[in-house]
């Protein structure tokens, strides 16, 4: 029984991880962000996920490139591993490929990749990009994926997609691991996706029921294909010394909510989520509350006291989670808390079920 790993999201954008109003101790600056990456790695976080966005529309007025960011934390850390996000359409792939090839060898080995296949509109047509249809975004991300690691492993490359065009194309130097590829999605056009090119799949906050049935289809899925691969699962932490206490300040964000930004946000994804023919995509059943994490973190239930928000990822854990993603209200002190107080617990929980041959 391998560890549960945990990875922090990178607030590389202002406004924090929630669409509200209550002052938020957390900045999204470098210099803020170095601090974080550096208590992260030293408290026991494994991965950082760095954003990738490009247009306001959530009141994230500014935002920090992922991968440019990537390289410099990289150069202040020593081992948390760096997930860039990114966007097909606006990235090429053989270039993207070149940055992360450069980045892996910045950080010895330290980058990774998160394929995100695209929900607002604006973010492409603003930069003069074609909006495509649902389950053409995901084409092209798969696309986009196989000239990576095609790029990433082969001598030369040469693709004839219906997006992308490669011709002997050669990359050096190779990046010193093959950077594990990560990507997200609910619909019937991600899972499939993931079952044939990712490494990771990332999940929104959702329930035990809810995960537990996107990780046994994506699995089956990826069975098809004679493939493995890992589950991740996106929470915000609330971890306070009484339930109470944790359950308080959750009212209070959602109470002092941005309402006009949360629903400007609703009609972004609202495409996302309700696209698709069977009408399960990201989004398709969250509530206004549950926009106010805008990766429905709240869901997944990451509420309460340390020993409480512990015993939740274990339950995480049980039904296939191999990555818990978190965010938090005050990165100044819940990032170093949370590592402080709640991996420790989910440590001694491994073991004790590892002692009593429990295999999860």
């Amino acid at each position: 029984m391998s560890d549960i790993k945990f990875a922090y999201w990178v607030p590389n954008v202002s406004g924090g991880l929630v669409i509200s109003r209550l002052p938020q101790q957390t900045d999204w600056t470098f210099e803020a962000n170095k601090r974080y990456a550096q208590t992260a790695e030293a408290v026991g976080f494994e991965y950082a996920l760095l954003q990738t966005r490009f247009i306001a529309n959530y009141g994230a007025e500014n935002q920090l490139e992922a991968a440019t960011l990537a390289a410099s934390l990289a150069s202040v850390t020593s081992r948390i591993k760096l997930i860039s996000a990114v966007l097909p359409g606006l990235w090429h792939p053989g270039v993207y490929a070149k940055m992360i090839a450069t980045l892996d060898h910045i950080s010895r080995g330290r980058a990774a990749v998160n394929v995100v296949s695209g929900w607002f509109k604006g973010e492409f047509t603003g930069y003069g990009e074609p909006w495509l249809e649902h389950d053409e975004r995901y084409r092209r991300s798969e696309e986009f994926i196989r000239v990576l690691r095609s790029m990433w492993t082969e001598e030369e490359t040469t693709f004839k997609g219906d997006f992308y065009r490669i011709n002997s194309a050669p990359l050096k130097p190779k990046p010193i691991h093959t950077p594990p590829i990560f990507q997200g999605g609910n619909s019937k056009a991600a899972r499939r996706m993931a079952a044939r090119v990712s490494d990771w799949y990332f999940m929104n906050g959702n329930t035990l029921d809810g995960l537990k049935e996107q990780i046994e289809d994506v699995r089956s899925l990826a069975e098809v294909e004679e493939r493995t691969l890992n589950f991740a699962v996106n929470g915000f932490a609330i971890v306070r010394p009484t339930e109470s206490e944790a359950v308080q300040t959750l009212r209070e964000i959602v109470s002092h909510r941005d309402e006009e930004a949360v629903r400007g946000f609703s009609e972004s994804v609202k495409e996302a989520g309700q696209s698709t023919k069977e009408r399960d995509g990201m989004w398709a059943n969250s509530s206004l509350e549950d926009l106010v994490q805008y990766n429905d973190g709240f869901k997944t239930g990451l509420i309460g006291t340390p020993e409480q928000v512990a015993d939740r990822i274990i339950e995480l854990k049980k039904i296939g989670v191999d990555l818990v993603l978190v965010g938090f209200l005050h990165y100044e002190t819940d990032l170093e808390a949370f590592g402080e107080d709640v991996i420790p617990l989910v440590r001694e929980k491994e073991q004790a079920l590892r002692d009593r041959g429990v295999v999860v």
